[in-house]
């Protein structure tokens, strides 16, 4: 599944495959900030494993991502920005997968 993120760096997204890309909006998100957003996918269950990581970025800052949590029907993906001076200033592309 490959999907992109509207309207903000919150907004969830729907990805329902195993794997995919999620292509986050402009991020402006600041140095050392974090940003959540959901992702609904129906082939998550509870006892699922989702790893995700950032596979294109082409801006200042340094986003870092991870699973923050884990539900049926949905994970959450946390993107934090380890810059400690500059702001993003790009899309992110994240990719993902569940087993």
């Amino acid at each position: 599944a490959t999907v992109t993120q509207l309207t903000s760096i919150t907004t969830g997204v729907t990805a329902s495959k195993a794997s995919g890309v999620i292509t986050t909006v402009s991020s402006t998100l600041a140095a050392a900030a974090s940003a959540t957003f959901t992702v609904t996918n129906t082939t998550i269950a509870t006892t699922s494993v989702v790893v995700c990581g950032v596979v294109g970025y082409a801006g200042t800052g340094t986003p870092v991502v991870r699973v923050s949590a884990v539900a049926s029907g949905s994970f959450t993906v946390t993107l934090t920005n380890a810059h400690s001076a500059d702001a993003l200033s790009a899309v992110v592309k994240i990719s993902f997968i569940a087993v």
